[in-house]
């Protein structure tokens, strides 16, 4: 009865070398393009004022204080915390003190914000762009062919990911279409491209999103446009004064004796 019902499709052998190997051997090709063209588009990153820098590591660090209290003693965090709270609170570690207390500028007329919205519109050309092409292209030449079977059991959820551009109900679940095969590629080919290019590469699609939704790893601002420094001091003030502090080392002694 099992073998009743074992579903066979006979397909041309050349199919894996006319479909599934030309869309390969493209999704690779595009990374490495792609890699490249956004070494060539990037732009070098000035350097920062020093009011700045000290504006934004000045609230970098009382998160790490908050985040690493447990790791000092009460005396040591409780030095930090009033140095910290009374500069948030007097404004000393603002770049500009004299507009404390004023409506933030227009982020358009920022020069840096410009430049980092400059350099975000190119990141999002560079993914859209090539994907763009190459969807048509496969809807033009490969829509509409089952090109391989995977060789273990899949659930039911997986046939709208594996199937795409292949309206059958009763196909087994396993069966891969053309269009299915360059969304799989899209998404799968990360160890292709740190092979080829090292892990610092710009050639995946879900590594540029990720870098764009934190911009603060790429060493920009952690201010988003149009927020008010002032207002992220004052609130990590509230934070460091209600933090109740605990020392990680407190009855250590009692602790490694009552396991011995």
């Amino acid at each position: 009865m099992a073998a009743d019902m074992l579903q066979t499709i006979h397909r041309d052998p050349a199919l894996f070398y006319w479909i599934l190997f030309p869309i390969t051997i493209v999704m690779v090709l595009t990374g490495v393009l792609r890699h490249y063209a956004t070494t060539l588009l990037a732009t070098t990153p000035k350097k920062l004022p020093l009011p700045t820098i000290r504006e934004q590591r000045s609230l970098l660090r009382g998160i790490n204080l908050r985040t690493n209290a447990p790791q000092i003693s009460g005396p040591s965090f409780n030095a930090r915390k009033n140095f910290l709270v009374q500069g948030y609170k007097n404004g000393i570690f603002l770049k500009d003190p004299e507009n404390r207390g004023k409506a933030p500028g227009n982020p358009m007329t920022d020069p840096a914000a410009m430049e980092g919205m400059m350099g975000m519109m190119k990141g999002n050309m560079m993914m859209m762009i090539p994907q763009t092409v190459i969807m048509g292209w496969i809807n033009a030449f490969f829509a509409g062919f089952v090109i391989m079977k995977l060789p273990f059991p899949l659930t039911i959820r997986f046939k709208s990911m594996l199937q795409s551009g292949v309206a059958t109900r009763d196909l087994d679940v396993r069966w891969v279409s053309s269009l299915s095969w360059y969304f799989l590629n899209l998404f799968g080919l990360q160890s292709v491209f740190n092979f080829i290019l090292g892990n610092d590469n710009a050639a995946n699609q879900m590594a540029q999103q990720m870098s764009q939704i934190n911009p603060g790893a790429a060493g920009a601002s952690i201010f988003q446009p149009g927020q008010d420094p002032d207002k992220l001091f004052q609130s990590e003030a509230e934070n460091l004064e209600v933090l109740e502090h605990w020392f990680i080392l407190d009855g250590v002694e009692d602790r490694l004796l009552a396991t011995i």
